[in-house]
């Protein structure tokens, strides 16, 4: 029998990374990333083949390794990533989930997708150029969403000879710009995914470089955390009452664990209800346990009979999150019709879908500068911006510099369920780089 305390060592010991890559048009994303699969051996003999074919179709003697990732028809013909692909590969020291997005300002909104579950990102810069106005801007997206580790590869070191003054210029600036938006963690690394310097074996070329290889610090960069020091939240999916011969009296809430670890004996709190009770029984798998932790999917015995239903959230007494109808977050808006005050839409958390009308849109962020545009009126396809929004029942929504998972929502189109924005509720930016929009006087004659 294993004790608590070896049982969260073996789940933190993670051995899965998810991860992304971001660049400007051209920078040589694609190539990385092929490369990245290739010289890791987690290529397919028929996948190599097929891309060599491709590759002498267009004239190419060497294979040309961005066919790896560039699968939609529209990406090979304009040599661009468009949509954000999803990869899988294992190395013997970890797994990785790689989320490849493009690099053009029109496809903010797939960076936002592929990064939102990312615990690194991969942004790539190339030499010649420097840090230029989409480096930023994938900056302030990674910053935005909170991911933890941010990887700048400075690429085509080899069109520059490997000059080591080049490199240290650019991820000096960068380094200092993405500090000030709150990125808790830059490692720069200089590289050519073409010929395969410092992506997966070290560069021969580059003998002033002492640091690790792409691969190496994706293999060891920590990404584990503590989980007995996470908010403990659970999303109740499903009530389950079988009454049968067997189990008169079974009353038990589905769900995956949010964050955080449940234990037998420990009061909670039901959201937005506020009524409390006492967990006295965990099942996973078909068995009972004293403990769970996040994400796994369990069932959970409550001492009380309580009104709980899909949709309420479970939370320990002494650390509940306060529930209200007043939202306010930063958005990404990824439909093409926009965003529109005094719009009716659905606001789903979690587990969770509620009635809501858009109160307010205060600012809309440019991501060049980071200035905030005051009261734009609508959110259009790839903008981000302050929203405020009042729903018809509380939520109980955590800020997202706490929880990715319990604070973040989507907007939702009610006529024909059409995803219109992804939010993240509290503050927009950990450093204090953009500006704060003055509050504004709230707004009278609410339907709810």
């Amino acid at each position: 029998m294993t004790s608590t305390t070896e049982q969260f060592a073996d789940v933190a010991a993670t051995t899965l990374l998810r991860f992304a890559t971001a660049g400007s048009v051209d920078d040589g994303k694609s190539t990385l990333v092929g490369r990245l699969l290739h010289d890791s051996k987690s290529v397919l003999t028929d996948q190599l083949e097929a891309v060599e074919a491709a590759s002498l179709k267009r004239g190419q003697e060497a294979p040309d390794l961005a066919l790896l990732t560039d699968g939609l028809r529209a990406e090979r013909e304009q040599g661009i990533t468009i949509d954000v692909a999803y990869r899988y590969f294992a190395t013997a020291r970890r797994r990785f989930i790689l989320a490849d997005t493009p690099g053009h300002v029109q496809y903010t909104r797939n960076m936002v997708t592929g990064a939102s579950t990312a615990e690194l990102a991969v942004v790539l810069v190339d030499a010649r150029n420097g840090v230029v106005e989409q480096t930023r801007r994938h900056a302030a997206v990674a910053a935005l969403l909170r991911v933890p580790h941010v990887v700048l590869a400075v690429n085509k070191m080899d069109l520059v000879d490997y000059a080591e003054p080049v490199f240290a210029a650019i991820a000096e600036e960068f380094t200092q710009y993405a500090s000030e938006l709150g990125v808790p963690e830059i490692t720069a690394i200089p590289i050519s995914a073409l010929a395969g310097d410092n992506v997966v074996e070290p560069s021969a070329n580059m003998d002033w470089y002492g640091g690790p290889t792409v691969l190496e610090h994706l293999e060891t960069v920590p990404v584990s955390h503590d989980l007995t020091a996470c908010h403990a939240r659970f999303p109740v999916q499903y009530v389950i009452r079988p009454q049968t011969a067997e189990h008169p009296d079974y009353r038990g809430y589905a769900g995956q664990i949010a964050a955080g670890a449940f234990r037998v004996g420990e009061q909670i709190t039901v959201l937005p209800s506020g009524r409390t009770s006492t967990i006295t029984a965990i099942d996973a798998l078909g068995e009972s346990v004293d403990i769970a932790w996040a994400p796994q999917s369990v069932t959970i015995r409550l001492a009380d009979d309580i009104d709980i239903s899909r949709g309420d959230l479970l939370a320990p007494s002494g650390d509940a999150p306060a529930t209200s109808q007043d939202v306010e977050a930063t958005v990404c808006h990824v439909a093409d019709q926009p965003l529109t005050v005094g719009q009716r839409v659905l606001l789903k958390h979690t587990t969770r879908t509620v009635k809501a009308i858009v109160k307010e849109i205060p600012s809309r962020l440019t991501l060049d500068d980071l200035s905030q545009h005051p009261e734009p009126g609508q959110l259009v396809a790839n903008d981000i911006g302050r929203v405020k929004v009042r729903t018809a029942e509380p939520l109980a929504l955590d800020a997202y510099a706490d929880s990715r998972r319990t604070g973040s929502f989507l907007l939702i189109d009610p006529a024909d369920g059409t995803t219109l924005a992804a939010g993240m509720a509290g503050e927009a930016f950990a450093g204090a780089k953009a500006a704060a929009v003055a509050e504004t006087t709230e707004d009278e004659g609410w339907d709810f």
